[in-house]
């Protein structure tokens, strides 16, 4: 089971469809009443979905409200046939924060999805209370744009439908794939990716239409320069 015990699913719609998130809906949390919101907002990369914070948001929700959603194109939330770019998840970040939060809010997240919520936070700062980010990059900073890797360019480079799926398939959304994923990229001890974690990414991953967001990210079609957006 992938959405621990006494969280519930929930969703709301926005223009690009339909976002799932997860929040204390029964025992042990039903009798507790907090007003402060905290939203856990997952990364990105082969099969990521709000699993990836699944072992941490529970010990929070007995002093905050919790919610952490499946961004669009990932996990449980609608899959759009699309070329996603870094608007469509500022956009959707903001409307998922309108429609949750009554009052401005605590976001945590890191990297890519960090990025994009700094950037949500200057467009809208009247939704956020606060941001707790690590390593927040929009993965083209400073002159080291990932989307001259070796890897980018050749998602790039073979950027037509039925080629995707096969290197979607061959490359991200198998056992394989999932474990390289959790290997060099979430997991510095590589002892503790138990069966159940690579299960979890692989069912995310094997989504109808989780290519889309996957191959966006692959791509590098998402990145830009953070250091673009913030001044003294």
């Amino acid at each position: 089971m992938d959405i621990p015990r006494g969280f519930g699913e929930c969703s709301v719609s926005t223009k690009l469809g339909k976002i799932i998130y997860y929040t204390a809906q029964g025992a042990p949390w039903n009798e507790q009443t907090p007003t402060a919101t905290l939203v856990f907002l997952h990364g990105f990369g082969g099969g990521s979905s709000a699993y990836e914070w699944s072992k941490v948001y529970p010990a929070f929700a007995a002093d905050y409200r919790v919610l952490a959603p499946d961004l669009i194109g990932w996990g449980r939330s609608d899959h759009p046939n699309r070329n996603y770019q870094a608007e469509d998840y500022i956009s959707t970040i903001i409307e998922f924060i309108e429609q949750t939060c009554p009052v401005p809010t605590i976001v945590l997240a890191s990297s890519l999805t960090a990025a994009f919520t700094i950037r949500a936070a200057i467009e809208r700062p009247e939704l956020f209370k606060s941001l707790i980010v690590t390593t927040p990059s929009g993965l083209s900073e400073f002159g080291q744009d990932y989307r001259r890797s070796g890897f980018a360019q050749v998602a790039q480079a073979v950027n037509i439908p039925p080629l995707n799926q096969l290197l979607y398939g061959t490359g991200v959304a198998n056992s394989f794939g999932i474990r390289n994923f959790l290997e060099q990229r979430q997991f510095a001890n590589a002892a503790l990716i138990a069966p159940e974690i690579v299960e979890a990414y692989l069912k995310s991953a094997q989504r109808e239409n989780a290519e889309f967001a996957a191959l966006s990210f692959l791509r590098g079609d998402l990145c830009f320069d953070l250091s673009a957006y913030i001044t003294n």
